[in-house]
């Protein structure tokens, strides 16, 4: 996707400090964003479905309800990017997020190349999102029946709903079966080349996908670890 076809994206910014929400605004309307500023948890709720934005910067610390109960508001009817905005910096706090359907994080205090960095690279995983969901129906075996065309996955004839970042982590160890990918490999697919120090992205969303597609999660028959390398999919018999 090229870079000027971000021009016009809309972003909704939720923060409570006004201060931090103009910095916020007038750095994103300069790469040519349009913004929409939310100063409260429900105000943003309101806000989301009424500028339907492209991508949703929400801070955690809000004077109604906080940041993940937004979030948890939001995923119950929205699959809208949404990059988490804190200034504390704790794991607990950032795997938390993810947890809840977040999309990446920024702490605080942070530049705003970093921050147009983000959103263009959380931008560019939607489009290749979009863009994924071709080729037929894969049988991995008996069990597991993939549909990138219609973005279906079933399992045992049941229907696994994917989170986004989930289907793209699916779809790029699948196309590539029986390979090994390498974290910054996975990375620079499924995040962005602006996370390959981020390895732990890649950990905790194939133990989502496990949870959701292994029968036993800690001895896998689909993702398996190539340890201190990265995973691979298992190599499954390809129709002609």
């Amino acid at each position: 996707m090229a870079e000027e076809n971000f021009r016009n994206k809309i972003i909704l910014v939720v923060d409570d400090e006004e201060r931090m929400a103009r910095f916020i605004r007038l750095n994103l309307e300069h790469d040519g964003f349009q913004v929409v500023e939310a100063h409260k948890g429900l105000q943003a709720i309101t806000a989301l479905r009424d500028k339907m934005p492209d991508v949703v910067l929400l801070d955690v610390m809000l004077p109604d309800i906080d940041g993940f109960e937004v979030l948890q508001l939001i995923r119950e009817t929205s699959s809208v990017p949404v990059i988490m905005l804190t200034a504390k910096g704790e794991e607990d706090d950032r795997v938390r997020g993810l947890e809840l359907g977040a999309d990446d994080y920024v702490t605080k205090p942070f530049s705003p190349r970093e921050l147009v960095s983000r959103v263009r690279a959380v931008l560019r995983r939607t489009e290749l999102s979009a863009a994924s969901g071709e080729g037929g129906v894969i049988n991995v075996d008996d069990h597991l029946k993939i549909d990138f065309g219609r973005r279906e996955i079933k399992l045992d004839g049941d229907l696994i709903k994917l989170r986004p970042t989930e289907y793209r982590l699916l779809y790029h160890l699948v196309q590539n079966a029986g390979w090994v990918l390498t974290y910054d490999q996975i990375l620079s697919k499924v995040w962005g080349y602006e996370y390959r120090d981020e390895p732990h992205y890649v950990r905790l969303y194939v133990n989502y996908l496990r949870q959701k597609l292994e029968k036993d999660p800690a001895n896998p028959i689909y993702i398996l670890t190539e340890r201190g390398v990265g995973y691979r999919f298992v190599n499954y018999k390809k129709e002609d």
